[in-house]
């Protein structure tokens, strides 16, 4: 067992018995539980582990902590159940969303907080349309909040997630955004948004290509990506420019829909990469399969990173060395920052972004 899944397991364990023994002790709400300390002691842990137990069972409706206080057992008030929307366009296409949707599924089964699924076709057209239905539907629902990962990739996305979120806020359904803004940088929307820090993470897959000795590597995504895709180029750019300081590394980019065969070769040709930061594992897996096709071979030839650790990365003729998403802990996050919007109105639009 690597010590990632040893910590991963420890703080489960951890959550689970604090969860059992408020059952079965009948703890009534405001019972003051130990110390973080206290808990780390007992469980033979480090505090960190301990708080990232507690902060589940937070976003799970079934304890409050107050800073400078301690953590207590929420009250009835707080595990009041309400009805909350799951809004996500890739949901049928893109492995990343259903764990996410599992996460929030999970913390709302915690809270006692009931949640609909909305899964959407995989064509453009029919995506856009079938969001519209989809958020009159929650709205004819009276749900309380709704989940929204905005549309992409298709003809009308700026426009349909605009409307979207207008109407549910028009409704008066709280909103928190996943994964991205519905808008582009710098703009940002006055919902709260649950996702990882794309910068960094383009960053830090560049990193990795620069480390392994690729000197020539380009950013490969489709028009009409979201925010994440913009976010992620940002940081490819930042890692080539402390590299090389060049201009022309800076903005080696493709950008195809299809990763045509054709269309490849003549930027191989003139760009000459020896390295392809992929926007995300689609990208990587259709890019792979196009290079292979050409006799490019892989990564002898050009190496690959892409993001999101989908299943089938490792399935590929090369299997595709890709970052990672914390997408269950992603899902208890929006949960939590959801019921925090709710007894808390006022509070300013956060971005809650996880490494």
């Amino acid at each position: 067992m690597s010590s990632a899944d040893s910590r991963k397991s420890k703080y489960g364990t951890i959550r689970e018995q604090i969860r059992a023994e408020i059952q079965s002790r009948g703890y009534a709400p405001g019972h003051r539980l130990p110390s973080d300390a206290e808990l780390a002691d007992r469980f033979a842990t480090s505090r960190l582990t301990v708080i990232r137990a507690l902060r589940d069972l937070e976003s799970g409706g079934l304890v409050r902590r107050r800073a400078g206080s301690g953590t207590f057992v929420a009250g009835p008030q707080a595990a009041a159940s309400r009805v909350f929307g799951i809004l996500m366009p890739d949901l049928a296409d893109g492995e990343v969303f259903e764990p996410i949707s599992r996460g929030i599924a999970r913390a709302g089964e915690a809270a006692q907080q009931s949640i609909l699924w909305g899964n959407l076709p995989a064509t453009d057209r029919e995506k856009e349309q079938y969001a519209l239905e989809l958020c009159r539907y929650f709205i004819a629902k009276k749900v309380t909040g709704v989940f929204f990962a905005p549309v992409e990739h298709s003809p009308n996305q700026h426009e349909i997630n605009e409307r979207i979120t207008a109407d549910l806020n028009a409704a008066g359904i709280k909103i928190v955004l996943i994964d991205r803004c519905i808008r582009a940088f710098p703009d940002r929307s006055h919902y709260d948004l649950v996702g990882i820090d794309n910068c960094r993470a383009g960053h830090r897959m560049t990193r990795h290509l620069l480390d392994s000795g690729c000197r020539r590597i380009a950013f490969a995504f489709r028009p009409g990506s979201a925010a994440t895709v913009a976010a992620r180029l940002a940081g490819f750019r930042e890692a080539v420019w402390e590299h090389s300081g060049s201009a022309a590394d800076v903005n080696r980019t493709f950008q195809s829909n299809a990763c045509e065969p054709r269309e490849l070769a003549r930027f191989l040709k003139s760009a000459r990469p020896d390295g392809l930061v992929c926007a995300n594992d689609l990208t990587a897996a259709s890019l792979m399969h196009s290079l292979l096709s050409l006799g490019v071979r892989v990564p002898q030839d050009v190496r690959m990173v892409g993001i999101n650790d989908v299943k089938y990365a490792r399935f590929l003729p090369v299997p595709l060395t890709t970052l990672r998403q914390p997408c269950q802990e992603i899902g208890f996050a929006a949960m939590t920052a959801m019921l925090q919007r709710l007894e808390k109105e006022d509070i300013p639009p956060r971005d809650i972004l996880l490494d």
